[in-house]
């Protein structure tokens, strides 16, 4: 008998996280769409804020720190978090490997 194993990545807002290096962005009027090349999956980035935090989460000591560089408002932050968990589910996002 074969068992699959999940591996699931729980998104920390304190790590310092990027975009897969399989996945692409493109740009659309709403946002963006987000294909994963190794997994086959897309997702739309419903948000041009969305976008430019996935964009700066590699540039930043985390992902805290990418909401502030972004200028999204501490009150928006929630659903934030909750669309780069979804993300990070989906392997759209990764963290970076400790050293």
């Amino acid at each position: 008998m074969t068992t699959a194993t999940t591996v699931t990545t729980t998104f920390d807002a304190d790590r310092r996280w990027h975009l897969h290096e399989r996945v692409a962005l493109r740009p659309e009027p709403f946002g963006a769409l987000a294909y994963h090349y190794g997994n086959r999956r897309l997702t739309f980035l419903r948000s041009p804020d969305l976008v430019d935090l996935v964009e700066r989460l590699a540039d930043e000591p985390s992902a805290r720190a990418a909401f502030t560089a972004a200028g999204i408002d501490d009150r928006r932050w929630p659903s934030f978090e909750k669309a780069l968990t979804s993300l990070a589910a989906g392997d759209f996002i990764v963290p970076e490997e400790s050293s």
